[in-house]
């Protein structure tokens, strides 16, 4: 996901006298900066205050003060019964309005002014930044009759981020409250000119002192922006909108010494020594293509850069620089190995070819998200940049390898075509998803791959869809944007992008994306626009499909069968239903792919025929139906079925929904050993864990004892003992090793108990380590290399024989304890050296503390490794964590305003149930505390981290109450941001 100010304590008013700024007489104003400096760098919420000398408006504005300083600009409402303060922000309403009222979908109307083209002029200095904002502006419709207006334009500025130093239309200065007004979410412009004019803003930032990394700010002594959704306004007042695009120039002037590299959007026009300041230098870069403001980006600063270079399929040479600060210049071959297979690729399946001669990537340490695709110039979080063998795991190369191709695909799937509101966020998001799953199923093993992607959809969007935070992919509603770059929108999305393909087959569906562009090219556009090009360009009846879209909450299937042997027929019934969720009710059945296989008792793919299908398609044989499935109950009936087969259903997880069916133990086991389709293959396993696991969590919770059932010991101890097999698929098995987590159990249960679930989980996993040990050990030894290789092969045996180590140490003998920590001693590369601390990080053993303080000696300023030492300890599941992670909270190591930090540390956290989930509350107590002090800092990491508690309906009575405390005592803070607000308020509901 992507992306707030901070209202003060006390709000301390200083006024600005009229002074000439630019040559412009500027209005008298309120200095942010001095607001933001009396509150220790805090920005607060003021308004503009008129000096003695200004005109009439000096007693309206004069009463806008005593409501800004005498009355706290908070707003109320009940919330649980709750009296609710709520810290506004950029999209905040007025000090006296009611609490956060939602943006609407339905609310959605064009602008009535285009910008035909923007220069910025970026002054950067030490102290303050001095914008400057030149646009051409005219009505988007004209008016009906000479001398009328257009009505009002209104600018979206988040008034405390920013100084406003004076507003000019064609060179007249603005007067305030007499041409325009300011409000806290921004300016308007009673009555602009009726036909083409030139609006120019100048404006004053302190990036400084910009902790929310939102707009312009400064990350390790350099300048740097994030624009999307609503960063743009922090920096200027502007239509800050996607449908708004237009063609920018941007002009950058700073210390050339301090920051020698300035680079924004574009091409690079001119650059050069400035005339009046030895000192500084300056470039000018020029974008041809038009963008709305979120694609907007700016950095500058003292930068080593990789280069390389790319031609594209019609010959043109594309320079390609990846900037990161000097001593990690070794650490960018793999980002730029990545960008060059990406650029290749999206050529080589859909046609698309970059459209600039310049591409420029820059790696930043203090980043809220992943990464930003700004127009020719994409801002990563060093992480996803960053990575030698020593350095990354193999984790961390996949994922450069896949947000670096994410990032470059967003140059057509979201900047060429961009969405036409915030609502349509997962037109880009969930089509890019797509594109970049398919591309490193493409560089890597596609079956592996899909297992991974539908794990992370199971472990995190299946419990959106049943939580308070419930949202369709097209959301309705919204009080904060930042709060909707979610694992629905994007991860739910590609697999709504993906049932495209499956429905269409892939020459269909390039079709479409075919279609698509040649239609919306350079426009802002809806996820409708994208469904009638598919169904367009296929001749495709779509209409039934487009609650994927509108409907939030997982579609339940059930499939049920008989198999007539006199007949040879195989009849298949398919019933589907949606479940509630908040807001939404009686949902409509949609549309959806069920790829199915039948499975004969050779174990063997049968041929398939469905009855009534055209002759045409019986001629091929074919051994995957894919059924449209669009009734709340449908049957299907295979013909000329010689033998009773075992079917496998939904293979390669043909549509995003929750299936259940009446395969028994023994048809599992069959399927786990025989279904050619991987991700079945795999599914057959983790459907018996699933079984296994529940009836176990009931035992410990009835206080039973405890029995593993012996066919399924025996079916792992076949995939276990393929481990050491060199023809085996050695990464399908590391996955098919995998035990559903603690989290997705407790989904699972109708009132989770995480003490019960650990238990039961355990007990496996232990029982598992003494019955299969020999093949254990047999994995272990026969997948360790001596020297590293990152090819293909080396990965799978690295995953494999990590997997067994992790089994092995489930042991817990002095034994394994040694192995592992000889093992982390002597690793040649990061992958092995994590898991074998991984592993002791849950033992209370002495190898745990050797290995630990060895790997902080080893890596301690190597911040981005430090997240991993943060996080590994984090997510101990040893007893009484809570303590340790309070005190690694004060460790050098450790930064509460560097989102990577808090990720690592208090999101591993959460992600140990055992310790988050403790009986007494302590842990609870913990987060609640870190998401307050956080959301002094920066709301939007706070709202994620806040996010642990939005399942809190899910647990035993005990911790509900415990949980919802905290809630209760977060959404009763004062000055709490809109971010965090939103999140606890739906969760209290």
């Amino acid at each position: 996901a992507r992306h707030k100010s901070h209202l003060a304590d006390r709000v301390s008013v200083t006024s600005g006298m009229m002074q000439s700024v630019h040559g412009v007489r500027a209005i008298s104003r309120v200095s942010a900066t001095a607001v933001r400096r009396a509150n220790g760098g805090r920005s607060a919420r003021v308004f503009p205050i008129a000096s003695a000398s200004s005109s009439s408006s000096s007693s309206a504005l004069a009463s806008r003060v005593r409501v800004a300083t005498a009355a706290t600009p908070w707003s109320t409402t009940p919330v649980g019964g709750a009296r609710t303060l709520v810290r506004a922000s950029a999209a905040a309403a007025a000090p006296t309005a009611d609490a956060p009222k939602p943006i609407l979908l339905s609310e959605y109307a064009p602008p009535e002014y285009t910008y035909v083209s923007v220069f910025l002029e970026f002054d950067l200095g030490e102290e303050f930044t001095t914008v400057s904002n030149t646009c051409s502006v005219e009505p988007r419709v004209p008016p009906v009759s000479s001398g009328d207006s257009n009505g009002p334009l209104f600018l979206n500025g988040d008034v405390p981020s920013m100084d406003l130093v004076s507003v000019t239309i064609d060179g007249v200065v603005l007067t305030l409250d007499k041409e325009y007004t300011l409000s806290q979410k921004g300016m308007t412009i009673a009555k602009p000119p009726s036909k083409l004019f030139e609006l120019k803003i100048t404006t004053k930032l302190t990036p400084a002192e910009n902790t929310e990394l939102e707009g312009l700010y400064k990350t390790s002594g350099n300048f740097c922006t994030q624009c999307e959704a609503e960063g743009f306004r922090r920096i200027t007042y502007f239509q800050d909108r996607p449908d708004v695009m237009s063609v920018f120039t941007t002009k950058i002037t700073a210390d050339k010494q301090k920051y020698p590299v300035l680079l924004s959007n574009g091409n690079l026009t001119r650059s050069g020594d400035c005339e009046d300041d030895a000192k500084k230098h300056f470039t000018t870069w020029n974008d041809p293509f038009s963008k709305p403001s979120y694609l907007f980006a700016l950095v500058a600063g003292n930068l080593g850069c990789v280069n390389d270079t790319f031609t594209t399929m019609s010959g043109r040479t594309v320079q390609l620089k990846i900037y990161v600060e000097h001593h990690n210049l070794d650490k960018t071959e793999w980002a730029m190995v990545s960008l060059k297979k990406s650029m290749k690729w999206d050529e080589d399946v859909f046609g698309l070819e970059y459209d600039l001669d310049l591409f420029n990537i820059v790696a930043v340490d203090d980043f809220n998200m992943g990464a930003m695709e700004n127009k020719s110039l994409n801002i990563f979080n060093s992480r996803l940049i960053l990575a030698t063998p020593t350095t990354a795991t193999d984790a961390d190369y996949a994922a450069i390898e896949g947000v670096v191709a994410h990032e470059y695909f967003h140059n057509w799937t979201g900047n060429r075509v961009t969405c036409r509101d915030w609502f349509q966020l997962s037109l880009k998001e969930g089509l890019t998803v797509y594109r970049d799953q398919e591309f490193s199923s493409d560089m890597n093993s596609r079956g592996v791959k899909r297992i991974g992607d539908v794990s992370r959809l199971r472990a995190s969007q299946f419990p959106q869809d049943a939580g308070p935070m419930a949202h369709a992919i097209r959301p309705e509603e919204y009080i904060k944007m930042d709060n909707f770059y979610t694992v629905t929108v994007y991860e739910k999305g590609a697999e709504v992008v993906r049932m495209y393909e499956t429905l269409l087959g892939k020459g269909g569906f390039r079709k479409g994306m075919d279609l698509y562009f040649e239609r919306h090219d350079g426009q802002a556009v809806t996820c409708d626009d994208f469904l009638n090009a598919m169904a367009d360009a296929n001749a495709f009846d779509l209409e039934k499909f487009k609650p994927w879209y509108s409907q939030a909450g997982t579609p339940e299937v059930t499939a049920t069968w008989t198999y007539d042997g006199e007949t040879k027929t195989f009849e298949m019934t398919l019933t589907q239903n949606t479940p509630d969720t908040p807001g939404q009710r009686h949902k409509k059945p949609v549309l959806m792919p069920v790829s199915v296989g039948l499975v004969g008792p050779d174990g063997k793919d049968m041929a398939l025929h469905l009855e009534n299908e055209d002759a045409s398609d019986r001629k091929a044989a074919t051994y995957t139906k894919t059924l449209q499935f669009s009734e709340a109950t449908a049957t299907f009936t295979f013909v000329n079925v010689s033998e009773k087969p075992v079917p496998s259903i939904l293979r390669d997880f043909s549509a995003p929904v929750k299936l259940t069916t009446p395969l028994t133990k023994d048809d599992l086991i069959f399927l786990l050993a025989n279904d050619s389709d991987l991700f079945n293959k795999w599914e057959a396993g983790q459907t018996l864990w699933r079984q296994t696991l529940l009836s176990l969590i009931d035992d410990v919770g009835a206080g039973r004892s405890l029995k593993l059932d012996g066919d399924i010991v025996e079916a792992m101890r076949v995939i276990v003992g393929d481990a050491s097999s060199e023809t085996a698929d050695k990464a399908f098995i590391a996955r098919a090793m995998s035990l559903p987590s603690e989290s997705e159990l407790s989904e699972l249960c109708v009132s989770a108990d995480p003490d019960v679930i650990r238990a039961a989980r355990d007990f496996v996993l232990a029982t598992l380590a003494r019955a299969l040990k020999q093949e254990l050990e047999l994995g272990l030894s026969s997948n360790s290399a001596d020297t590293y290789a990152r090819d293909g092969d080396a990965r799978a045996k690295r995953s494999l024989k990590n997997t067994c180590l992790a089994f092995l140490s489930r042991l817990e003998e002095v034994g394994v304890d040694h192995e592992c920590l000889a093992r982390f001693k002597r690793a040649d590369n990061m992958t092995d050296q994590v898991a074998a601390l991984a592993c002791l990080v849950n033992r209370d053993c002495p190898e745990r503390t050797t290995a630990l303080t060895l790997f902080y000696d080893q890596w301690q300023t190597d911040g981005l490794i430090m997240n991993k030492w943060l996080g590994l300890q984090a997510s101990s599941s040893l007893p009484g964590n809570v303590a340790n992670v309070k005190q690694l909270m004060t460790h050098p190591a450790f930064d509460i305003k560097n989102p990577n930090k808090v990720y690592s540390l208090i999101g591993g956290f959460l992600g140990s149930p055992s310790n988050f989930h403790a009986a007494d509350g302590s842990g609870y107590q913990m987060l609640g505390d870190v998401v307050l002090r956080l959301d002094t800092i920066n709301g939007s990491v706070a709202a994620r981290m806040v996010s642990g508690f939005t399942r809190w309906r899910k647990y035993d009575e005990t911790r509900c109450t415990l949980m919802k405390a905290q809630l209760t005592r977060i959404v009763n803070t004062e000055g709490l941001s809109e971010n965090v607000y939103e999140i606890v308020a739906k969760s209290l509901e």
